[in-house]
């Protein structure tokens, strides 16, 4: 097994440039496919995430080039002229649920499959509010998990789309991203309560960019114009704000002060709002337009917190609960099950290793902090990316931390290990 040895790190202190978001860079790339004209797309993440979605668009019909730092993506303005395609897509939720909903409005055969944990990742309420179109879908494995066989239909648009909300918000972001290929107006139904919805306002914001301004009514109805996707000439990704929390964490926990740059007051994602965690716990913030500061000069207090809204950066308040001084508790936290893997579960078995105690609930973690860190423990990273950095923070407690298979980490951010070196000083 491939293993990291963090050594104990005694503080850390610097500036991040962050990699470009996952999030927004595969809904631009899918956006600039479908849309008429040729889109720049800077800042654009070069991870494993992203490769899987261009190697799709390609094998899809779509052109793309690099070209001065920069991707340029030769839109197809509407419906994808490959119509028989076999595509295999790794672990990419925000590749596989987009362009499972976008083919299936492409009247064509294709077949998509990925990584044996995608298929154990939920897909039945998008393909049950696909077929409420008249979308033709099969399971060619287990049944409401991917692979899947999408057919040529015809869809009808005479009644809304319903689709649950309680899952994954990528459900209702991949019906919203693919419904202006019907060249009809449409309506979106959620049914119960909506996970994670600063990720459906990502959705939104990158939609309007592309042309299509989507008419939203609380978080129930969505209504969609007749229009279609306009290319916006040139386009930027911001960095990755997810990512953005690790840094932020270890300052809070190593002292800092850090700067990530690339992310500020004027981000569209919601993680940004990682900042009221840090805040919570007792570090101090700073934030600017594209970048935000943290130092701390104090022991950790505990959070009890809803997390819902920054279900990945929440794992890292988990790690951060470690340094707190008393018991932690973060909530509504289901969506945690269907991701990479059960990070509900994940989570504290790993936090077990290091000396806490962890309550499991259905949707919650309550952490109650050791009074020393177990040394030397052996991180499972579950070829998870966000269990990988957000247990590197743990070496801030002045023990040694290994990560197991931290390759892991290229899903999202292949420098990471490299730039979390750059700003800490060992113990």
């Amino acid at each position: 097994m491939d293993t990291l040895r963090l050594k104990p790190t005694r503080r850390v202190a610097g500036n991040v440039r962050l990699p470009g978001s996952k999030s927004i860079s595969n809904r631009i790339l899918l956006l600039s496919a479908l849309a008429s004209g040729e889109t720049r797309v800077g800042g654009l993440l070069d991870a494993d995430d992203t490769k899987v979605m261009l190697d799709a668009l390609q094998r899809l019909g779509v052109g793309w080039r690099r070209e001065d730092g920069a991707l340029r993506v030769a839109g197809i303005g509407g419906a994808f002229p490959v119509r028989s395609a076999e595509l295999w897509l790794g672990n990419a939720g925000t590749a596989f649920r987009p362009l499972t909903a976008a083919l299936a409005l492409s009247e064509g055969e294709y077949r998509l499959s990925g990584a044996p944990r995608m298929h154990e990742r939920p897909i039945r309420d998008l393909v049950e509010a696909l077929r409420g179109l008249g979308a033709r879908i099969d399971y060619l494995g287990a049944e409401g998990y991917p692979p899947l066989a999408v057919h040529p239909a015809r869809l009808r648009l005479n009644a809304p789309v319903r689709v649950r909300g309680d899952v994954s918000s990528q459900f209702l972001s991949a019906l919203l991203m693919a419904l202006p290929l019907a060249g009809a107006p449409a309506t979106v139904e959620v049914e119960g309560e909506l996970v994670s919805k600063p990720y459906v306002e990502i959705t939104l914001n990158v939609m309007r960019r592309f042309g299509v301004d989507v008419v939203r009514e609380e978080w129930r109805r969505f209504r969609l114009p007749r229009s279609r996707y306009a290319s916006p000439g040139q386009i930027m990704v911001e960095g990755d704000a997810s990512s953005a929390s690790y840094f932020l964490a270890a300052a809070a926990i190593g002292g800092g002060p850090v700067r990530v740059e690339g992310v500020g007051r004027d981000s569209i994602q919601g993680d940004v709002r990682f900042a009221e965690v840090l805040e919570r716990m007792g570090a101090r913030v700073g934030m600017g337009p594209d970048w935000i500061e943290a130092s701390c000069d104090r022991r950790l207090k505990p959070v009890d917190m809803d997390m819902n809204h920054i279900p990945d950066a929440a794992m890292t308040a988990a790690v951060m609960a470690l340094f707190a001084d008393g018991p932690s508790t973060l909530r509504n936290i289901a969506s945690w099950r269907v991701k990479e893997t059960d990070r509900l579960a994940a989570m504290a078995t790993e936090l077990r290793k290091l000396g806490a105690k962890v309550e499991e609930g259905a949707d919650y973690l309550r952490i109650v902090p050791p009074a020393q860190l177990v040394s030397d423990v052996a991180i499972d990273t579950y070829d998870d990316h966000r269990i990988a950095m957000s247990f590197s923070l743990a070496a801030l407690g002045g023990v040694p931390v290994r990560i197991n298979e931290p390759s892991c980490v290229t899903k999202t951010f292949p420098d990471y290990f490299a730039s979390l070196a750059r700003i800490s000083e060992y113990a």
